[in-house]
């Protein structure tokens, strides 16, 4: 397992952080997987194994019952875990549940501690924007937690380009401590990220953690053109988070996928996974999973070494086009290009 620095941050994260959406399996959440305190041990244990050092929940998730079941999971083994979670959406029915106010960043703070178990947070992430909250508000919240040592590092999670540099202007403004990290959905299935969030983190200096990296099991293998899926599985109407907007590029990289895992003599999940954790910026990448030879399979991606011909390959077969203003500058622009604007214009001008 390979531990890269998170962002400009002293923290080091193993290439692959455990998801667990899937545990506790209440609500919405129990289409990703309904894993118990036993279930969680196991997982943990492959995980830890395999030299995973970072376990991601969120309060949202069944309604905290997976920050419950991590905590009694995890027991004495907290301190040899990294812990992130995240706050701000809908906690109750109460009018300040929700969002990132002081009132209920702090509040939810403390409920995340007490089903954790623990008495800090190694990473806290806004979950999403708030428009209708002063970033002043949120930041300084924030700001306090971490003085008063319930929050080591803090982060953000499915923000726009412009979002981060106004929450980052405003950190360096006050001298709050700014967002380490930002956590977001990047993939072969889809590669919007590439276009300003991957390209600003490598400006700011922020560490990408990739949520959903197999596309919520699209990029598995188990989804050919022309066949049914196993049963049980959803079909590929069903998907609106990630949503497929290009089913015939999407079938074309699965091909791509399956004949490349077949060379390495590995799986098309393994492959995928190993591909998003190879692009710039990418710090790691939060896996779950319903059973454990799945968790298994994915884990061993850490070890899984792509040639430059296999990514060039994948990059070809999934590539979008270039939105306004990236094809004009790829066109005009060329000879005054920094590091952060190649990462995602290189391709094209070389």
């Amino acid at each position: 397992m390979e531990y890269r620095q998170l962002g400009a941050s002293g923290l080091r994260v193993s290439t692959i952080t455990l998801g667990t959406m899937g545990f506790g399996g209440t609500g919405w959440a129990s289409a990703v997987g309904q894993i118990g305190v036993e279930g969680a041990r196991r997982q943990i244990g492959l995980a830890r194994d395999a030299g995973v050092n970072m376990i991601d929940t969120a309060d949202v998730y069944s309604n905290g019952l997976s920050e419950e079941i991590v905590g009694k999971a995890l027991g004495a083994g907290r301190e040899d875990m990294l812990l992130a979670t995240k706050v701000r959406m809908p906690m109750g029915d109460g009018p300040n549940d929700a969002g990132l106010s002081r009132h209920h960043i702090m509040r939810a703070a403390e409920a995340s501690l007490r089903r954790l178990g623990t008495d800090y947070i190694d990473l806290y992430q806004v979950h999403e924007w708030d428009g209708q909250t002063p970033l002043q508000e949120t930041l300084a919240a924030l700001d306090d937690l971490v003085h008063a040592g319930k929050v080591r590092y803090i982060g953000a999670s499915n923000y726009a380009a412009w979002h981060l540099m106004k929450a980052l202007g405003v950190s360096e403004l006050r001298n709050y401590n700014r967002f380490v990290s930002q956590q977001i959905y990047y993939s072969l299935q889809n590669r919007d990220a590439e276009s300003e969030l991957v390209p600003v983190s490598l400006d700011q200096g922020l560490g990408i953690l990739v949520w959903s990296p197999l596309a919520g099991g699209l990029l598995s293998g188990k989804y050919r053109r022309g066949t049914t899926a196993p049963e049980g599985s959803r079909h590929l109407s069903d998907w609106d988070e990630p949503p497929v907007n290009d089913e015939d590029r999407l079938y074309n990289t699965i091909e791509l996928l399956i004949e490349i895992a077949e060379l390495h003599s590995t799986s098309a999940a393994q492959v995928a996974l190993a591909y998003t954790m190879a692009k710039p910026g990418v710090t790691s990448l939060i896996v779950g999973a319903r059973t454990e030879q799945q968790l298994a399979d994915n884990l061993a991606a850490a070890d899984l070494q792509l040639s430059a011909d296999d990514i060039s390959r994948l990059d070809a077969v999934s590539a979008e086009p270039l939105r306004y203003p990236f094809w004009h500058q790829a066109k005009t622009s060329s000879d005054r290009l920094g590091p952060a604007d190649l990462s995602l214009l290189g391709r094209h001008i070389g």
